[in-house]
């Protein structure tokens, strides 16, 4: 048996090259086979230890019986505890693995015999879950970096295997990296093989964030293709679904206690997303590690409450010179200095934030493209003029981001607030950058934790053309109908994007993150897996492993990232998520065959 020191410019020569995305940290493997099946055992116990560090043998606290099916639905929307965490984690690993494998032929040459016999190897025994204490009882709802998601993964020659991890979380992590090393075997049934026994990993994220932001507002998503999203995001090792739930188009979300937001502002009475609903989404999140972020848009983007509550918005729908109140249609936005709209948001958050904070430690206020001329129709302000508006927008966010505090969450809001309108924020605040790269800089600067998303990178429903109608005396000066931020953005782009260009090594802490954009004015539920995937997982990569290459200090290959690419997609497609590819087969069936030079 030969044993392979995996680096990241190394792993182009070895066969891992095509099984573990996000690369992780630190990795050895070797060339022996191992073939799992559902008489494999597992365990689960506590070490005092830390990861890559095993002290004294684990004293078992109970071993968790074989389950190799798996049932997406559950039998209650409360948050699940540690024992479930892994409990469904365990049933996750047996199904993917024996369910949702691929044969991965166009990874070897054509025609080529790749395959292991029967007789070949040794059966996985025993699995080993090894935590080093009981859970913080905020695992299903930590702050950004509060929840250690690191592991070691260890399998031997002899078909032992043994995850270690100092959270469930990490444990959830340690397995979905067990899974990426099995291959389904064109004649074997009910089994699949690696062929990279012995292996030795030590992995962890390089940011604490790592995101999708998923516009559910301007498109209804039935709740399964969220769901679904969510099993992609995790088998990525991404940890954040951010639910943009609400907007000027719709607002599909049901507030028991204000029944007429949805009932008159969503785009149809069926297509919202009750109490039971989300608590399932958060639920369905939380039992594989990706915390499910709520946000409401405002003061702007609050266009779809005027059905309800035409007294609270001003420059509703102005037409057709809508670009001046807004940066799509409808326009309109909450008055800033109205009592009766303090009133209105108090109540919203106060039937809203109980149902959410068992499963989240945040809640996103937005914030964003807030157009100073709506407030001439304010009869609150009447002024276009930012200085104006300034305090009384100060005041409003004030207010907002008290009664967040008070529910027991830490507010998040979009980058405008502190760059175009220079609000004094919290330092609990976590301000989501959007824009040029620069912004993200600027955001630190301020002192204040900062995702990263810059839109030419990592907006993925870009490059589709605009969805705007041009009249015929206006058409030919918009050709060839560019969206704002084409082209589209592949996954090269995407991949080469550093959340911490031109950040300061004393800065760098204040970067927590970032998240991939799918806004939804030409993507809905058939065209969802294939905007998003496998795209999203470039930036995965890029949160979880870093940007930098850590022997050359420049950016990661695109030579070694696109056959471990390549190999995530098939994994995904064999769940059911419809990800693009990103090669043919012939580029992925010899060394260096689609390179160029």
């Amino acid at each position: 048996m030969k044993l392979l020191q995996l680096l990241p410019l190394s792993l182009a020569l070895s066969p891992l090259v095509s099984a573990l995305w996000p690369v992780p940290s630190k990795s050895t493997v070797g060339n022996s086979t191992l073939w799992f099946s559902a008489d494999a055992e597992f365990s689960l116990s506590y070490v005092q230890s830390n990861v890559g560090f095993m002290l004294a043998p684990s004293q078992l606290l109970q071993t968790l019986t074989k389950r190799n099916t798996l049932n997406n639905s559950s039998s209650s929307n409360k948050p699940p505890i540690t024992e479930e965490i892994l409990d469904r984690a365990i049933r996750r690993t047996y199904h993917t693995i024996l369910k949702e494998g691929f044969i991965p032929w166009r990874f070897h040459a054509r025609n080529a015999e790749f395959e292991p016999t029967e007789d070949t190897g040794k059966p996985v025994t025993s699995i080993k879950l090894q935590l080093s204490g009981p859970d913080s009882p905020n695992v299903l709802k930590g702050l950004d970096g509060e929840i250690d998601e690191s592991y070691s993964l260890k399998v031997t020659e002899d078909g032992e295997v043994t995850v270690f991890a100092n959270s469930s979380i990490g444990l959830v992590r340690g397995l979905t990296t067990f899974t990426q090393l099995f291959f389904k075997h064109s004649t074997v049934k009910d089994s699949a093989y690696t062929p990279y026994a012995p292996v030795d990993i030590q992995d962890h994220p390089a940011f604490a964030h790592r995101g999708l932001n998923m516009d559910v507002s301007r498109s209804y998503y039935e709740v399964d293709h969220i769901k679904r999203t969510i099993d992609a995001l995790a088998y990525s090792k991404m940890n954040r679904l951010h639910l943009h739930i609400t907007d000027a188009q719709s607002w599909p979300l049901e507030i028991p206690s204000m029944p007429e937001l949805s009932a008159k502002g969503a785009y149809n009475k069926d297509l919202v997303y009750t109490p039971d609903d989300v608590a399932g989404i958060q639920r369905h999140g939380a039992l594989q590690g990706v915390q499910v972020i709520i946000e409401i848009d405002m003061p702007g983007h609050t266009s779809s409450i005027w059905y309800s509550h035409p007294e609270l918005i001003a420059s509703f729908n102005e037409q057709p010179d809508w670009s001046t109140y807004s940066a799509e249609p409808p326009s309109g936005t909450l008055h800033l200095n109205d009592p009766a709209v303090y009133t209105f948001i108090q109540n919203l958050l106060k039937d809203l934030l109980p149902r959410i904070s068992p499963y989240t430690a945040y809640f996103h206020t937005g914030g964003d493209e807030i157009k100073a001329a709506a407030y001439i129709n304010d009869p609150t302000i009447k002024s276009n003029i930012t200085s104006v508006i300034q305090p009384y927008l100060q005041k409003f966010v004030n207010s907002t981001h008290d009664i967040v505090r008070q529910a027991g969450l830490t507010p998040m809001v979009w980058e405008e607030m502190v760059l175009d309108w220079n609000l004094t924020l919290g330092s609990d605040v976590v301000v989501q950058t959007w824009q040029e790269s620069t912004n993200v800089n600027l955001t630190v600067s301020k002192g204040y934790k900062t995702l990263a998303g810059n839109y030419y990178f990592w907006y993925l429903d870009c490059g589709h053309g605009q969805w705007i109608n041009f009249p015929p005396n206006q058409s030919a000066s918009f050709f060839p109908y560019n969206d704002y931020c084409a082209p589209f953005h592949n996954w090269r782009v995407v991949y080469s994007y550093d959340p911490l260009y031109n950040i300061s090594a004393e800065a760098q802490h204040l970067v927590i993150g970032g998240e991939v954009h799918a806004w939804a004015e030409q993507t809905d539920g058939a065209n969802l897996d294939r905007v998003v995937w496998p795209r999203a997982a470039a930036a995965a990569e890029i949160l979880w492993s870093g940007a930098k290459d850590p022997v050359t200090g420049g950016n990661r290959s695109q030579v070694e990232a696109a056959p471990r690419l390549s190999d995530l997609r098939e994994r995904l497609v064999a769940k059911g998520i419809y990800a693009e590819p990103i090669q043919m087969a012939f580029c992925t069936m010899g060394d260096n065959q689609c390179n160029l030079g």
